[in-house]
C-alpha cells in the first residue's frame, strides 16, 4: 500500500535488509499485533518494529526511521498483502492527520486490540495472573460521537487561516473543514468560521514562525545599528557608478513587539441531548477589532449556538486555556441531559467526550456497585460532577474533590439546578485532601488523569479502607500499576475490569475497575 492506503500487487522493488541497524533501513515484516499507540507490531531478525498505519495480518515495506538497542520505529511504504482486518479510511486526510489511529482498521477489531490492551497491561504491569476483564463495551456509533473539538490554529504558505489537529509526530498543524469523528452539526461552523477569521483579517498566532522569532514578534520595522562607515561601489549589469561615501552597514536587526491581538485556538462544544453549541476562541488579547459584532453575527447565522467566549491565554505556553473567559454573546454554557440530571458545560471544564458510552458506564457503576442509600461515597477527581451528581441520588452523602476551582464551581451550580442537597464539593489536590479527609468512606471513586495516582492516593485509601474502590481509567498502563498497589499494600481484591470504547477510530480506551476490601467473593 502506498499513501492512497491500497494495497500493491506485491512486487517491491526496494532494497530489503536482511540484517537491519541503522536508520533508514528498508525491511519487509509481518505484523502480528497492535499497540496501545495504535501501531502494527512487527519483527524484523530479532528486533522488533513498530509501523504506524498498520494492523495485525499485513505483510509490509517499511523505512527504519529511530533505531535502538532492541526495536525500532518504521515508516510504511507498501503493503504487500493487506489484512483481512484492513479497511479504507473515511477520512482523507487519516495517513497524515494525528486525531485517529485507526481509522484503517475494521471496528470490530479495533475493539478486539483495544480489550486486548487492557488485559496485557493488567498481566505485565498489574502482575495480575488471571484478570477479570469482561468483554469491551464498543460504541454503538463509531463515528460522529465527539461532543467536543479543540482545534489549534495556523497560517498555511499561501496565507490562508487553517485548523485542524497536528500532523503525526509534528507540530504541523493538518487543515480541516470537518471531521469524520466529530459530531456532524459542527462540521458547518469550522469551515466557515476559519473562512470569517480570514476575511476579517484578524492576526494568527505562530509560535514557530520563519526564522524561530519568539511569539509575539514581527517586522514591522527595524532598528539599524551602525556600527562603521564604508566606501562602496555599486554596480548594476556591470554598468559602472560612483562611489558612496558615509553608507551605514547595518549590522544588527531586531525584531519589534507584535502588540496585535491574536487567535491561537478555536473550540466547540455541544449537547448531544439538546444539540445546543457554544464556541470558545482562546486568543492573546481581548482587544479584537468588531469581535462582539461578529460574534452576534454567527448567532443570528447558527440557530443552535448559544454563546461565544473568548479565553485569554497571552503566554509562551503548550496550554490551551488562560485563567480568564469572557462571554461576548448568548450564555457561557450549553446545557446537556446526562444520567437523568440537567448539566450546563461550559467550553473549558471537562466532561467525558462521548456522552452515551459514559452514561453506559454510568449504569454499570451503578448496577455492579449495589448501592444500599446508606453510604458515604467520596469522588476523587470530580470535576463538574459528572459521575458525582448521578451517584448522589443512589448513596446518603457524596464528597467531590477536585484540583480545578472553576471546575468545582460548576459543579455546584448543577447541584443546584437539580435539587441536590447531599454533596459537599472541596477544592484542591486529591493527593493532599484525602489523606485529611475528616469522614470515613463505604465507596470511594476515582476518575483521575492519565498519569494515574499519586502514591499518596494510594497510601490514604489503604489507611482509609472503603469496603470499595471504582477506578474509572483512560489508560490501561497506569490503572494496572495502581492496581497492583492497592492490591498488594492496601489487602483489596479486583473483582471486575470492565473496557468501553470511548473513543472510537483512536488508540485510547477507557475502563472501570472494581476492588473489594479483603478476600474475593466465592
Amino acid at each position: 500500500m502506498f499513501p492512497d492506503n491500497s494495497p500493491s500487487d506485491g512486487s517491491s522493488e526496494l532494497p530489503i535488509s536482511n540484517q537491519p541497524s541503522r536508520q533508514g533501513d528498508i525491511v519487509e515484516i509481518d505484523i502480528t499485533d497492535v499497540n496501545d499507540s495504535g501501531e502494527g507490531v512487527g519483527r524484523a531478525g530479532d528486533r522488533v518494529v513498530f509501523v504506524p498505519d498498520t494492523v495485525t495480518g499485513d505483510r509490509v515495506v517499511a523505512r527504519l526511521v529511530t533505531v535502538k538497542r532492541q526495536y525500532s520505529h518504521g515508516k510504511l511504504l507498501e503493503v504487500l498483502t493487506a489484512s483481512p482486518h484492513r479497511v479504507r479510511p473515511s477520512c482523507i486526510v487519516a495517513d497524515k492527520c494525528g486525531g485517529c489511529q485507526l481509522q484503517h482498521i475494521d471496528y470490530d477489531y479495533q475493539l478486539i486490540a483495544k480489550e486486548n490492551q487492557v488485559l496485557q497491561a493488567l498481566k505485565r504491569i498489574g502482575k495480575f495472573t488471571a484478570p477479570p476483564v469482561a468483554p469491551i463495551v464498543g460504541a454503538q456509533g463509531n463515528f460522529a460521537y465527539r461532543n467536543k473539538v479543540t482545534y489549534p490554529l495556523g497560517v498555511s504558505d499561501s496565507g490562508s487561516v487553517k485548523a485542524g489537529y497536528y500532523r503525526k509526530g509534528t507540530h504541523q498543524i493538518v487543515n480541516l473543514n470537518q471531521c469524520p469523528v466529530q459530531d456532524e452539526r459542527l462540521n458547518p461552523l469550522l469551515a466557515e468560521i476559519k473562512q470569517d477569521i480570514q476575511d476579517r483579517g484578524w492576526q494568527i498566532y505562530q509560535p514557530e514562525s520563519k526564522g524561530a522569532r519568539e511569539p509575539g514578534l514581527r517586522r514591522t520595522g527595524v532598528q539599524i545599528i551602525v556600527s562603521q562607515y564604508q566606501e562602496e561601489e555599486l554596480t548594476v549589469t556591470g554598468i559602472p557608478k560612483p562611489k558612496l561615501r558615509n553608507r551605514p552597514t547595518i549590522t544588527k536587526v531586531t525584531d519589534i513587539p507584535d502588540h496585535r491581538p491574536k487567535f491561537r485556538h478555536l473550540l466547540m462544544r455541544i449537547g448531544r441531548r439538546t444539540g445546543e453549541i457554544l464556541l470558545t476562541l482562546v486568543v492573546t488579547d481581548f482587544d479584537i477589532p468588531d469581535i462582539e459584532g461578529q460574534a452576534q453575527r454567527w448567532m443570528q447565522r447558527y440557530p443552535m449556538l448559544v454563546g461565544v467566549c473568548l479565553n485569554l491565554n497571552s503566554q509562551s505556553t503548550n496550554n490551551i486555556f488562560g485563567t480568564e473567559t469572557r462571554c461576548i454573546a448568548g450564555r457561557d454554557y450549553v446545557c446537556e441531559t446526562f444520567g437523568n440530571l440537567q448539566f450546563q458545560l461550559k467550553g473549558d471544564t471537562f466532561f467525558q467526550i462521548y456522552t452515551e458510552q459514559a452514561e453506559t458506564v454510568l449504569n454499570m457503576i451503578i448496577d455492579r456497585a449495589k448501592f444500599t442509600g446508606e453510604e458515604t461515597l467520596i469522588d476523587a477527581y470530580c470535576g463538574i460532577g459528572t459521575f458525582t451528581l448521578p451517584l448522589s441520588k443512589r448513596v446518603k452523602k457524596v464528597i467531590g474533590l477536585e484540583v480545578h476551582a472553576a471546575s468545582v464551581v460548576q459543579a455546584r451550580s448543577n447541584a443546584r439546578l437539580n435539587s441536590i442537597n447531599n454533596i459537599e464539593f472541596r477544592t484542591g489536590a486529591v493527593e493532599e485532601l484525602l489523606p485529611e479527609i475528616d469522614v470515613q468512606a463505604d465507596v470511594v471513586l476515582l476518575d483521575p488523569p492519565r498519569t494515574g495516582c499519586d502514591q499518596a492516593v494510594l497510601d490514604a485509601l489503604t489507611a482509609m479502607q472503603p469496603a470499595q474502590i471504582i477506578y474509572i481509567s483512560c489508560k490501561p498502563a497506569t490503572l494496572a500499576r495502581d492496581l497492583q498497589i492497592l492490591c498488594e499494600q492496601g489487602n483489596y481484591q479486583l473483582t471486575h475490569v470492565q473496557p468501553a470504547d470511548f473513543f472510537p477510530q483512536t488508540s485510547h480506551v477507557e475502563c472501570v475497575a472494581f476492588l473489594t476490601r479483603g478476600e474475593a467473593p466465592a
